[in-house]
């Protein structure tokens, strides 16, 4: 028997479940609901949450699995920016998480790997100006789930983003330690700067998000559970990490992103793809016991 498999079904979408057998790991994916992984288990045990609800309504967002944000990172200011002279208005997190993903290929070679593509189109365009196509592959191997990410700009001039993820992690406990290098957070809750010296913020505590500000290795840890620990690591342009949660919901929040919110109305730090070039960078999430 094969150590990995791929399986298909429908669950008010189409479904692929890609399955590592000697580790008892899976990942589940919903290529035409925003290209979102729905499930992500190791060692028979789910690490996800999902609020299956707003899964299964097409214009809900969806709360839960990892929601891949792209072009923008968070909020605008009357979600809205201006480029080139012209206004344009865009909704929270951009048009990646609304717009269904098509199938490129899967494979068992290396791993049980899928590979989606999302190209612009006249919907996104609306927005979002810029030719694109994003071909992500999703690998499961060793327990480990990797995002491995191509940004394609397709235009003629330099094409600005920030994307990131969302990541929700099934929590027990929201007062955490996180493993960071990073010294320094900002705290939307009170709009200051903080020193980070290793001690729990408690997101049951804040309505708002916290952002890890300076984080020189691109890695954190962070246990949801009493006995778990989650390790996620990821390429040097994610500057930043996001702490999210909801009061009474069973979850965190554990955001990688390239740019804090709004930059494409501070144009500070955004990510220029030259035109016809393309970015590549990566996202692993692990469970390290």
């Amino acid at each position: 028997m094969s150590v990995y498999e791929i399986r298909t079904y429908t669950d008010t979408y189409p479904i692929y479940e890609l399955i590592e057998t000697n580790t008892r790991s899976w990942f589940k994916i919903a290529p035409e609901r925003g290209g979102i992984v729905i499930s992500y288990g190791t060692n028979g045990e789910e690490l996800l949450y999902l609020d299956k609800a707003t899964f299964d309504d097409p214009n809900a967002n969806i709360r839960g699995g990892i929601p891949v944000l792209f072009p923008i990172s968070g909020q605008l200011t009357d979600g809205a920016y201006e480029w080139n002279g012209k206004r344009y208005t865009m909704k929270n997190h951009g048009v990646a998480r609304t717009h269904p993903w098509q199938i490129e290929q899967t494979s068992t070679q290396d791993g049980a790997a899928i590979t989606l593509t999302l190209k612009s189109s006249e919907s996104t365009r609306d927005s979002y100006p810029f030719d694109f196509e994003l071909r992500f592959t999703y690998r499961l191997k060793n327990g480990k789930l990797t995002i491995e990410q191509e940004y394609r700009n397709e235009s003629d001039e330099a094409m600005p983003m920030y994307p990131g993820f969302h990541p929700y992690f099934a929590a027990t406990r929201k007062a955490i330690a996180y493993e960071t290098d990073a010294s320094r957070y900002y705290d939307y809750n009170d709009g200051t700067e903080k020193p980070y010296e290793g001690k729990a913020i408690d997101l049951d505590r804040l309505p708002e998000s916290v952002v890890f500000l300076n984080p020189q290795k691109r890695e954190i840890t962070f246990s949801p559970t009493e006995d778990r620990r989650i390790r996620m690591t990821y390429g040097d342009d994610f500057k930043y990490v996001v702490l999210w949660s909801v009061a009474g919901k069973d979850f965190v929040c554990v955001e990688p992103w390239m740019a804090k919110t709004d930059e494409l109305n501070r144009k500070q730090e955004l990510v220029l793809v030259p035109p016809r070039g393309t970015h590549k960078t990566f996202l692993t999430i692990e469970r390290n016991q």
